[in-house]
């Protein structure tokens, strides 16, 4: 028997379906409200709307659970790869040895970029953003790489996906390259993703560049923990730009650019910039603190709270672990860790931040493992992007194969004038109340 609400206007009632999702999460199905009442549902922000129904990943902010296709992501992060956890997220399941060779393999033959597009990045100007950079680069793709006519539909798609995963990751790193103006460092097949990614960032004709097990591992870490996380800005721009049926790569390319915005993708960098505040005003969380609790102060403690999360964020835990082995094996003293940890051992103990649930989250440890890795600032949105993107297409795929698919188009509720008349422009700005002249 199908659960129902009931709701009551001007003494009619409607039966509304309830529909229960695998964990037992509850939604109230108002697909049929308008055609049934003439109303429509008013709520800015989404926060209490769900867009669609999805078997890829799945959150619980109350008790701080995090999986993929059911996997935990803490699981994710100690036993797999970026490349396998991609492979999973995109497949529906964990790949054979035999698949993710095979994967690995297509990563490898489609990692190199037409050579015609290091003229796009060269007359970029050069205080550009690399996001900027990196979302109109991806639409680009489109030209440089069309459909394959001779593909059945399946392999164009599954080639096209393993082009954008290996390709996003080599514009980045040539964007880099280019920005300093050093010689661009192709990708090589004798090395994984991850340390493909490094080398090509940071190898150089006069100091090569020697790969670091427990950095490549960090940065493995780092992309898994932001592969996907439900429905959040980015990808509901992937879902509503894909729902108009463009191509996938005008669809990512909406989603780096929501990315972009610094209370979502860029707010990593902008706890690393927070963190160098207090350390130059000499180290002291406590004005900060204060300053945060002050409702008259625009201050936002960056790196604490999150939409969803009301309990400690599951990647923080794994974030911050990351975060103290690699300064251990890298024996290097960051003193923005010190900051953080006295600022996170301040906040979780002062009551305004736990009635507000006000716990770290990734972000928070995030930032300092890129600065560790060697990653300049204005790259750590970048490289969270790079992280989304297998989310961002197995979004794209399941959307674009839901028998319920529709173009996305909400309504509103009009607050502006009612109706009036035009008036002509020598008329205008007159005392409506005058009378003309004779």
């Amino acid at each position: 028997m199908v659960k129902t609400a009931k709701l009551v206007i001007d003494g009619r009632s409607y039966e509304l379906p309830i529909v229960t999702g695998s964990e037992g999460e509850m939604a109230i199905d108002i697909s049929g409200l308008r055609k049934n009442t003439g109303l429509i549902t008013l709520d800015p922000g989404y926060a209490n709307t769900g867009s669609c129904e999805s078997n890829i990943t799945f959150m619980d902010g109350e008790k701080g659970i995090l999986r993929y296709r059911g996997i935990p992501v803490e699981q994710l992060a100690e036993h797999s790869t970026f490349v396998e956890t991609a492979y999973l997220l995109i497949n529906d399941e964990l790949p054979t040895r035999k698949d993710l060779t095979r994967f690995s393999v297509m990563l490898n033959d489609h990692s190199l970029v037409h050579e015609d597009m290091r003229a796009f990045f060269e007359n970029f100007p050069k205080r550009a953003h690399p996001m900027g950079i990196l979302s109109s680069m991806v639409n680009a793709l489109r030209a440089f790489y069309p459909e394959l006519r001779e593909r059945t539909d399946e392999e164009e798609i599954n080639i096209t996906f393993a082009r954008l995963l290996s390709k996003v990751r080599t514009l980045a790193a040539m964007s880099y390259k280019i920005s300093l103006g050093h010689k661009v460092v192709y990708p090589s097949h004798k090395l994984s993703y991850c340390a493909n990614f490094l080398n090509m960032m940071f190898d150089s004709p006069v100091r090569p560049y020697i790969i670091d097990q427990e950095l490549v591992k960090a940065l493995e870490v780092f992309w898994i923990l932001h592969a996907d996380h439900e429905q959040n800005c980015s990808t509901a721009a992937v879902r509503l730009v894909g729902s108009a049926r463009v191509n996938l790569y005008a669809a990512i390319s909406a989603g780096i650019s929501a990315l972009w915005g610094p209370l979502h993708g860029g707010a990593n960098q902008a706890v690393v910039e927070m963190l160098k505040g207090i350390s130059d005003s000499g180290g002291d969380p406590a004005p900060f603190l204060s300053r945060a609790r002050d409702k008259n102060d625009p201050f936002r403690l960056m790196g604490f709270g999150h939409r969803v999360y009301k309990t400690y964020d599951p990647r923080a835990r794994i974030m911050k672990k990351t975060c103290n082995k690699i300064l251990k094996t890298l024996k290097r003293k960051d003193p923005l860790l010190d900051v953080a940890w006295r600022l996170e051992e301040a906040a979780v103990k002062d009551p305004y931040f736990i009635d507000h649930n006000l716990y770290p989250n990734v972000d928070f440890y995030s930032g300092i493992v890129l600065r560790a890795i060697g990653i300049p600032l204005d790259m750590f949105t970048v490289m969270f992007a790079i992280g989304r993107l297998p989310g961002w297409i197995s979004q794209w795929k399941e959307s674009i194969e839901d028998p319920k698919w529709k173009l996305h188009r909400p309504r509103q509720i009009y607050l502006g004038s009612r109706e009036k008349n035009y008036i002509p422009i020598e008329d205008r700005g007159k005392d409506p109340t005058s009378k003309p002249r004779s």
